[in-house]
């Protein structure tokens, strides 16, 4: 029996360490791919590029192993089945269950190593490489500028544009810039039709040129009132050149290894989540219970409570009818303001309602995808191992289309599950959990199969009786 342990062992292992190094390469290039553009070519050392990618190996390791043991699960039994050693290993009165035995011990401490990487060596490799990525943004403002969105990194100033185009990516269309005066508050607003980005080493000026444009000046004082300042006069003047300077001394920075962001909910280990979870649900729970507190003073709810009449009043029906014209007007205007300003009061508490609790939902469901993402090791290999049993076919042409098909779907639920979560549509738990609820049923079913030997399932029955309902329908509408 021992020799036998030893030889599936080594059949799951061999495939294991090649598919294992090839998903890791893949997710890693993925990752370099998209980023890639943004960091080569613009001054980075060669030393800090390798950090880069150092950090993001690590990043991808946990995702590599539960890919590696899927597709080694089906390889091994594939190989096993295609020459007839199972079959053998079956006649000598070992079952399936029996046989995997030393492979489910293996992944189950493979599935608590992944937990264990989870919980330091990823947070700490997220840690090194956001911060070297948000440092090289600082020490190249250019790539801190993101299209379609208001840039307000760059003290001072506002930056929005359509698109960034060019070799060097340093061309803008559609520039919009709010710029602070921070002698007097006021806010002058430039834009123009396209703009051009140039940055000079050791320099603490940005340059941005720009073409065919408006320059909008507002020529008021601070401590103005906010009517004053609507009747000031302001200044609109057109370019067809203008180049503004934008000081990025706050920018610049020669450490690109130092850490200034250690917040992230990926930076966290189990501990520093439970402990941030704990913080934010105490926050959340005080905004909810004031907002609460004020909605119920603003409409005085408790003096609607029945009380004891201690002075008879005779008040007619309907009670506007006790007033007179010019009172009910004011009656009804006061109403009307009063519940215009509890709306205007709700409104502006649903977004930040629903940034804070987008932000708890977020930390909440970290912990859950991270331990369903340790052990989905087991998980796709209850899949992979009956699978390739099933499908009698080893190497790598079948077994990876199979492994990609099964880890594409467990990934799509996954992410699926964490953005509902993410919403509150379902729970915490559950949007962590719903890939190996859905998937787990799959692997059962495939070992119940493979324990009693009945094969893949046979479809043919159902696509000759859809063939023939196809072909006596056609023939039935042109009959007609």
């Amino acid at each position: 029996m021992k020799v036998l342990n030893k030889y599936i062992l080594q059949q799951f292992f061999r495939p294991f360490v090649s598919t294992f190094l090839i998903a890791l390469f893949i997710l890693v290039m993925q990752f370099v791919w998209l980023v890639f553009d943004d960091l080569a070519g613009k001054g980075i050392t060669m030393v800090i590029l390798f950090k880069y990618i150092y950090y993001i190996i690590i990043i991808a390791v946990p995702r590599a192993i539960p890919i590696a043991v899927l597709l080694a699960a089906i390889m091994a039994m594939g190989n096993l089945s295609e020459n007839y050693e199972y079959a053998a290993i079956k006649s000598a009165g070992i079952s399936l269950q029996r046989l995997l035995r030393p492979l489910i011990v293996v992944v189950i401490l493979l599935s608590f190593v992944n937990l264990y990487f989870l919980n330091y060596a990823f947070p700490w490799a997220v840690l090194k490489q956001k911060n070297i990525s948000y440092n090289i943004k600082k020490h190249k403002p250019a790539l801190a500028l993101v299209e379609g969105t208001f840039n307000a990194d760059i003290p001072g100033y506002v930056i929005k544009f359509d698109e960034k185009y060019g070799d060097e990516k340093n061309k803008l269309k559609n520039v919009l810039i709010y710029k602070t005066n921070l002698v007097n508050g006021s806010v002058n607003t430039i834009t123009a039709k396209r703009g051009t980005i140039a940055t000079e080493d050791n320099s603490k000026y940005m340059k941005l040129f720009l073409e065919d444009g408006y320059y909008y000046k507002e020529h008021w004082t601070r401590g103005s009132e906010k009517k004053e300042r609507q009747k000031m006069p302001f200044s609109v003047t057109h370019f067809e050149k203008y180049t503004v300077n934008i000081d990025i001394s706050s920018f610049n920075t020669d450490d690109l290894d130092e850490e200034k962001r250690k917040s992230d909910r990926e930076m966290l280990s189990f501990k520093q989540l439970r402990y941030y979870s704990d913080s934010l649900k105490v926050k959340f729970d005080e905004t909810v219970n004031n907002r609460a507190k004020s909605l119920d003073y603003k409409s005085q709810s408790k003096l609607l409570a029945p009380l004891p009449d201690t002075v008879k009043l005779s008040v007619k029906l309907p009670i506007l009818s006790n007033f007179t014209t010019r009172q009910q007007v004011s009656v009804l205007e006061s109403a009307v303001g009063s519940v215009n300003r509890s709306l205007d009061n709700l409104k502006s508490f649903i977004k930040p309602f629903k940034w804070k609790q987008k932000r708890l939902n977020l930390i909440d469901t970290e912990t859950h995808k991270r331990i369903a993402l340790a052990f989905s090791a087991l998980l796709l290999f209850l899949i992979g191992a009956p699978l390739g049993a099933l499908i009698r076919k080893g190497g790598f042409g079948l077994p990876m289309v199979l492994a990609i098909l099964i880890y594409l779907v467990f990934h799509f639920v996954s992410t699926f599950a964490g953005n509902m979560a993410e919403t509150s549509t379902i729970d915490n738990i559950l949007g962590g959990w719903l890939s190996t609820i859905l998937l787990l049923p799959l692997g059962l079913y495939l070992t119940y199969r493979a324990t009693r030997d009945k094969g893949m399932i046979n479809f043919s029955p159902i696509i000759n009786a859809l063939t023939s309902f196809l072909i006596f329908f056609t023939k039935k509408n042109k009959s007609k």
